[in-house]
């Protein structure tokens, strides 16, 4: 057991701390050679329950961990490309959206390129509680599964949000039910030839995407989606929609009143959330019409159904399903339940945790996504991915990672300079609020 004492801790090397280590590399080399990213996988991975054999990335390759900060990095996608020898194939194939497969690979290539902030595989974080001195905040301690406790000031947590298992369901054995984020690891568990009888709960891409998928998957599966809207729908995807993904359209949500954001979230919802993409789209219904086609019976639709309720009968889960227009309640026998419900509206279990350790009620970020802490700090937690209801639908989502990366650092910056320096701090390249970080 060993105490690793740090200036800055990033917990989860997904994308958003993977930005965040390219900024530091560009931006403050010497508070890099003092940070430490933590990974509880012993590999760099993305989305690996869904990486699907040919599913694309529904955003631009631009908008990767820093292109929109700094288009010369050598931390670019195309300079990813370029360095495996696939970048003239990728030109010549027209498109700006990548495979999700080769999107895993470019954010493998860059955690492996760091040569400042220390990458370490395998820790995974049980425990993050504050440590006060003379009753100031003054750091932090995050205690990792093996044993060992790193010690930092400055504390980022970007593990993203916890998996969403609608209610009902929690009564059903875990080994019976496969969310998303876990659907390429678990589906290739179960025996091929078995004549599974599956049912995909929701109309999202990651449903359409998983009803799509366990069909080759399972040939012999029987497929039921379940979902309560009138049908699946396609995302909105206008030029108009996507400027809301901007990085300076965050400051107009977060400078907006509460229940406008909650309006903009609501009008929001189909750009990410409910909507398929246009390719995934016609597969879906190709795929249903050709089963009415031959005649097979093999897939089934439910339609403008709530799940109500279920429970375990044998071998079996038995849904119950209540039809919202007239309160019919049918029930569906599965041998399998794949959830397309994405993730939880409420904080990280850790952040929840650290937050009641400092005494605090509900969780709040600043502009710069660092926590507010009640009373005197020292020391300061920022989060990432986890800010939607203050910093717009595209907090959760790739399209923000270079700007929030600068934006974040920055307060940082700002904020050491002050504590444990005593000046102002000096402008980096890419800086744009702090002077009003220090302010503050």
């Amino acid at each position: 057991m060993a105490i690793v004492d740090v200036e800055l801790l990033a917990v989860g090397a997904g994308p958003s701390n993977l930005a965040l280590a390219v900024a530091l590399e560009e931006l403050a080399p010497d508070l890099a050679r003092d940070s430490v990213l933590l990974e509880r996988d012993e590999r760099v991975t993305w989305q690996r329950g869904m990486l699907i054999p040919g599913a694309m990335s529904q955003v631009s390759f631009i908008k990767d961990l820093v292109t929109l900060r700094n288009p010369r990095s050598r931390f670019s996608f195309l300079n990813y490309l370029h360095d495996i020898g696939r970048l003239e194939q990728f030109v010549n194939m027209g498109s700006l959206l990548p495979y999700r497969a080769e999107l895993a690979d470019y954010l493998r290539w860059t955690a492996e390129s760091l040569s400042l902030v220390d990458l370490r595989l395998g820790r995974e974080c049980v425990e993050a509680t504050p440590v006060h001195t003379n009753g100031t905040l003054t750091g932090f301690q995050v205690r990792t599964a093996d044993g060992d406790t790193y010690r930092c000031r400055y504390l980022v947590i970007g593990a993203g949000r916890d998996a969403r298992i609608p209610e009902p369901l929690l009564a059903v054995a875990p080994e019976r039910l496969i969310h998303s984020t876990q659907y390429r690891q678990r589906i290739t568990e179960l025996k091929r030839d078995e004549p599974y009888r599956v049912v995909v709960v929701g109309s999202g891409q990651s449903a359409a995407e998983m009803f799509i998928a366990v069909q080759a998957d399972l040939p012999e599966c029987s497929p039921t989606m379940v979902y309560r809207a009138t049908g699946p729908a396609n995302g909105e995807t206008s030029k108009f929609i996507n400027e809301l993904y901007f990085a300076g359209y965050v400051d107009t949500f977060h400078a907006s009143r509460p229940e406008a954001r909650r309006q903009m979230l609501l009008e929001m919802h189909r750009t990410n959330y409910s909507g398929l993409s246009v390719g995934t789209m016609d597969t879906l219904y190709r795929q249903i019409y050709l089963d009415r086609l031959t005649g097979r019976g093999r897939l089934r639709l439910i339609p403008m159904h709530d799940v109500t309720g279920a429970r375990e009968d044998g071998d079996e889960v038995v849904i119950e399903l209540t039809d919202w227009r007239n309160g019919a309640v049918q029930e569906v026998r599965a041998d399998l339940v794949l959830l397309g419900t994405g993730y939880s509206s409420q904080m990280p279990a850790m952040v929840r945790a650290l937050s009641e350790s400092l005494g605090q009620g509900e969780v709040e970020v600043t502009r710069d996504y660092r926590m507010v802490i009640d009373g005197p700090a020292e020391a300061a937690c920022y989060l990432q991915g986890v800010n939607e209801a203050t910093h717009g639908i595209g907090d959760s989502l790739l399209s923000l990672l270079a700007a929030r990366a600068d934006d974040l650092l920055q307060d940082i910056l700002a904020h050491r300079a002050v504590v444990v320096a005593g000046t102002r701090p000096t402008s980096v390249p890419g800086a744009r609020r702090v002077a009003a970080a220090v302010a503050g």
